[in-house]
């Protein structure tokens, strides 16, 4: 029971040790501690030795990164980063140098020319794309741009869903020294204008339509209003992505400019320019890509990111933490929208397939008596089948996904399904549950790395990494990520990293990877007060987090803008969606915590709002069985004082859920 261990804070079902690596030397991990030790002279023995070193040592840290991962640039770096460097305004890292993104990925330092880079994947369909052919169509897309005038500096938006064409595009922005951004077009008109509006794209990329769960999801009537909103756009370019949709482009007008179907826009510029990619040599934090904040609290902040930050963090995850090398390949179950596609499309530059899938996770495709293929069916095992078919080797998700994969009981193994190329799952967008960490490992493959990873838009990475030299814990991310100096500080600043208590997740050193700056005349004020107020000179990242002094793993707990405090005693909402996952998950399909505290109350309350499984009703019953639950695994003061049921659980465009204190 949690309770009977809250004197340090780790709950008991945290301790279960479930998985180790097999051999641990055979990994790149190892591989980059004994080139630690032989360059500097060091005895690192234990990843945590390692992870102390590389805070202790920024600037070495970061050079051997770049040395071991190989980036490439056309002018070398004339500083790593100044040491003394305060976190705000962001340092420069790799000062100096000349570079460009795009190139990284489409020509890695180690390559596997025999394995696809892309294989796209639909309910229906697979397509696969070599080297070769993706380096073409970027040069073809590149040709078109410049056609329109694209200048470095300039933003290009997609309106697309996660398929090969949306990479296609945002590498040839990037190789030329534009900006790229993407909005999921299940986006409603409103939402995206919010976010182009303020960054005023010059080309945006649109699907005619979207098909998810068997069906097909027309955008033009989106896309009209959409295009008639930006004067700044001198080229609209559709993508035919779903073929039986009729779309006439003709109906589509810009305040200026041209709209183009996708093929006529390659085809009439393919003469144009050199045979050669072109890749603008670039400075190091050269923005790249803009991501939005969730919008909580007004219109959602236009986050910039820039070359090197992003490159060389992806890189170390990816070759590092992750083992992902040349003949791997790589999943996740993402809209371009979210920052886990960006982390995705950054698998290219460690030589891995990319798989892209757009589509339902629940929906699998039907091969008719006469064997062909033209209809997808429900079923609950339609990402195993997926990853056992396409030999996916790092597979990643969302800890939704895995929780209702838990509720309904799904068991590829069980099933025959066999999954011999899998050796990871990674997790996140939420905590993940200990009772489906379990599960993970029951239904699953045993010998899996389950990486549970956290960090975010704002970062557009990770602060909690998967580790190939530590066990996995239920209920616990394994390591903190080489390089982040991260820690936990109670509501006055104070570190409690190793007492076990919860707290803010902060992070104490610069890292290259922080946001370049965050769009718009106002953009660096926004940018201080989002991460540098709460704890003066210290990133605030708003994550409610504990260590465990035991494991050296990290607990999520929720977001520290929706910590509950009743009666002064601070926890996460995640603490009680773990115990309603692990004791009630046939009765429940999601739910929402939070804290109401009006003017007149001396106290706050918490408050419980559940989405009812199928079927199944909140009767009084019920309500009274949570609450005891809750006392006896956790503690009084987390007990519900009002437990209700709501059609729907408000998430963001990630799939987060919306969290916050009330006062009604």
């Amino acid at each position: 029971m949690v309770q009977a261990n809250r004197a340090n804070g780790i709950p008991k079902e945290c301790e279960g040790k479930l998985w180790e690596h097999p051999d641990p030397q055979s990994t790149k991990m190892y591989e980059f501690m004994q080139y630690l030790n032989a360059k500097h002279g060091l005895a690192l023995k234990t990843y945590d030795e390692m992870h102390a070193w590389s805070i202790g040592n920024v600037p070495m840290l970061w050079e051997d990164v770049w040395k071991v991962t190989r980036v490439k640039a056309s002018t070398p770096y004339e500083q790593v980063v100044d040491s003394n460097a305060p976190m705000f305004p962001p340092p420069v890292f790799f000062k100096g140098a000349k570079l460009n993104f795009a190139e990284n990925l489409l020509f890695p330092a180690d390559i596997d020319e025999s394995q696809p880079a892309i294989i796209e994947a639909t309910e229906i369909g697979r397509e696969t794309m070599s080297w070769v052919e993706l380096r073409k169509r970027v040069k073809d897309c590149q040709n078109g741009m410049q056609a329109l005038g694209l200048k470095v500096g300039d933003r290009v938006a997609g309106y697309v869903a996660n398929h090969a064409n949306a990479l296609i595009t945002s590498l040839a922005a990037i190789s030329l020294g534009a900006i790229w951004t993407a909005v999921s077009p299940d986006t409603g008109v409103h939402a995206v204008l919010e976010r182009l509006e303020q960054i005023e794209p010059t080309i945006l990329f649109v699907d005619n339509a979207s098909f998810y769960n068997g069906k097909s999801h027309p955008t033009i009537s989106k896309v009209l209003d959409i295009a008639a909103a930006l004067p700044s756009l001198r080229g609209l370019i559709v993508f035919h992505t779903i073929a039986d949709v009729f779309t006439d482009i003709r109906s589509i007008k810009l305040p200026s400019g041209q709209t183009y179907d996708y093929s006529t826009f390659v085809r009439s510029h393919s003469g144009l320019g050199s045979e050669n990619l072109h890749f603008e040599q670039l400075p190091p934090d050269h923005p790249i890509y803009i991501l939005y904040s969730s919008g909580t609290t007004g219109a959602p902040k236009c986050i910039v990111h820039g070359a090197i930050g992003t490159l060389i963090q992806h890189k170390k995850e990816h070759t590092i933490h992750c083992d992902i090398k040349p003949g791997s390949r790589l999943f996740y179950f993402t809209t371009c929208t979210w920052m886990m596609w960006h982390w995705l499309v950054s698998g290219l530059a460690s030589g891995a397939t990319l798989v892209l899938y757009d589509g339902s996770p629940f929906r699998y495709r039907k091969v008719s008596s006469q064997g062909q293929i033209n209809d997808s069916v429900a079923d609950d095992m339609a990402m195993p089948r997926l990853i056992e078919e396409l030999s996916i080797t790092h597979f990643g998700t969302s800890a939704k996904y895995l929780s209702v994969l838990e509720q309904k009981l799904v068991q590829p193994l069980k099933s025959g399904l066999l999954l011999k190329s899998l050796t990871a799952i990674y997790s996140t967008g939420s905590p993940l549950a200990p009772s489906t960490f379990r599960y993970v490992y029951r239904a699953f493959p045993p010998t899996i790395n389950l990486g549970s990873i956290t960090g975010g838009t704002d970062i557009i990475s990770l602060f909690g990494a998967p580790c190939s030299l530590a066990p996995v814990y239920a209920g616990e991310i394994q390591k903190l990520g080489l390089g982040m100096a991260v820690q936990a500080y109670d509501f006055d600043g104070r570190d409690v990293t190793e007492t076990g208590q919860e707290g803010d997740l902060v992070c104490v050193k610069p890292f290259p990877c922080q946001p370049v700056k965050f769009w718009g005349p106002t953009g660096m004020a926004k940018y201080k007060s989002s991460y540098f107020e709460k704890f003066p000179g210290v990133w605030h990242h708003g994550d409610f987090v504990r260590f465990n002094p035991k494991t050296g793993g990290l607990v999520m707990l929720g977001r520290s803008d929706g910590i509950l405090k009743p009666a002064g005693v601070r926890f996460g909402s995640a603490e009680i969606y773990n115990v309603l996952l692990k004791e009630f998950p046939e009765n429940f399909s999601d739910a929402l915590c939070i804290g109401r505290r009006r003017e007149h109350d001396t106290d706050e309350t918490v408050v419980l709002f559940v989405k009812m499984a199928e079927g199944r009703k909140l009767e009084q019953k019920l309500v009274e069985d949570v609450k005891k639950v809750i006392r006896k695994e956790l503690s009084a003061r987390h007990v519900p004082g009002i437990i209700d049921e709501c059609p729907e659980i408000p998430v963001t465009s990630n799939g987060k859920k919306y969290v916050s204190s009330c006062s009604f």
